[in-house]
């Protein structure tokens, strides 16, 4: 069956999945939604200043509270505004909405991506929930020195028409202190399975979510506390912190067009479960390398294979590109058998001592050892 095309990027949000009766919901495209870059803007006669005054008049969206369109290159006091794609973006105030319609296809799975960055607030989150899934996205954490970072946050849809709904549900003194959003997008998914010729579901991460063409930080994948259905199908993150998914268009990779970076040491964890049969042997192969992108040092990748057995691989990196190749064998003592993976230390880019970064990891496959003696 054909897949369907993509839609666009969304930022520090609250996304509510409801049949509303609000506009005519367009057709699904995987790739942005329409104007979900803001590049068509409110007439002027419905702003005053920066503030936009009417719920619709932001074209193909609908707002509520204090939002804001912001050009690029404005200020705000001393602050540089930055818009990350293109000519403009909004920004939410307190307790400031935006949202839009579209159709989906009831029982499918759909990852948003969005583009966020934080203003003048210390505290700012976004609340993303797609009914029935809701979740909390703190964007404290700055990973890139741009002041910029896209995310991605996934659902199920649960209706043939969903309203996307970005919320910042912050009181500020100053209204205006809110988060800056920019390049809404969405994607379907298409949850891969194992096959005999790999045990590891979306071992090389190719499926997952969409990732802007025309930007070069990646898309950061939040810890499953704050998202009940993974971007990255079949892998979880198990962490305090994001990981960052990465493409061939603008990273080094070793397999394929996606790969995993583990951007935040030991809180940067990616894990599977997996079916296995008790007292079999298995192997584990994947791939360690970095991305090309000035994070250079001294890397471990740490692979565990059900809580007991595990192999820490060593890369010195010199930050332009590269890979390696490792594994791991295991009994499996269980019929479930958890595989993760994280990076031993924390890293930064040489380029600008302000980036977070880490090891790459790519490529993942386990089979079952016919012959486990003969196995060096």
């Amino acid at each position: 069956m054909q897949r369907e095309s993509r839609i666009g990027g969304l930022t520090v949000l609250t996304v509510l999945l409801c049949v509303a009766t609000w506009h005519i919901a367009f057709a699904f495209i995987d790739g942005p939604l329409e104007n979900g870059n803001f590049e068509q803007a409110p007439k002027s006669s419905n702003m005053k200043g920066t503030v936009v005054l009417k719920p619709h008049a932001i074209p193909k969206w609908e707002i509520s509270g204090f939002v804001e369109y912001i050009k690029a290159g404005q200020k705000q006091g001393d602050m540089l505004l930055v818009v990350p794609e293109g000519y403009a973006a909004v920004r939410l105030g307190n307790e400031a909405s935006i949202k839009q319609r579209l159709n989906v296809t009831k029982g499918m799975y759909y990852s948003l991506t969005f583009s966020a960055a934080r203003t003048c607030a210390q505290e700012e989150i976004l609340n993303v929930s797609v009914a029935p899934d809701s979740g909390v996205l703190p964007i404290q954490t700055v990973y890139s020195s741009n002041g910029w970072d896209s995310y991605a946050w996934a659902f199920r849809a649960i209706y043939s028409v969903v309203e996307i709904l970005l919320h910042n549900p912050g009181v500020e003194e100053d209204p205006a202190c809110g988060p800056l959003i920019d390049s809404i997008a969405i994607r379907a998914l298409y949850p891969p399975k194992a096959t005999n010729q790999n045990l590891v579901k979306n071992g090389d991460f190719e499926e997952g979510a969409y990732i802007f063409p025309n930007t070069s930080w990646g898309v950061l994948i939040p810890p499953n506390i704050e998202d009940d259905n993974s971007p990255l199908p079949a892998w979880m993150v198990e962490s305090l912190k994001a990981v960052k998914y990465i493409d061939s268009d603008h990273f080094s990779v070793p397999h394929g067009k996606r790969a995993i970076e583990l951007v935040g040491g030991k809180e940067s964890a990616i894990a599977q479960v997996v079916r296995t049969i008790v007292g079999k042997t298995y192997r584990l192969t994947f791939a360690v390398g970095d991305a090309s992108n000035f994070c250079k040092g001294s890397m471990i990748v740490e692979a565990f294979a059900g809580g007991r057995d595990t192999v820490k691989v060593p890369y010195e990196s010199k930050g332009t590109g590269g890979y390696k190749l490792a594994g791991l064998r295991f009994v499996a003592v269980s019929i479930r058998t958890r595989i993760m993976f994280l990076s031993t230390y924390y890293h930064m880019r040489s380029d600008d001592l302000a980036s977070l970064c880490g090891p790459v990891v790519d490529d993942v496959k386990l089979l079952s050892v016919r012959n486990p003696k003969r196995l060096v």
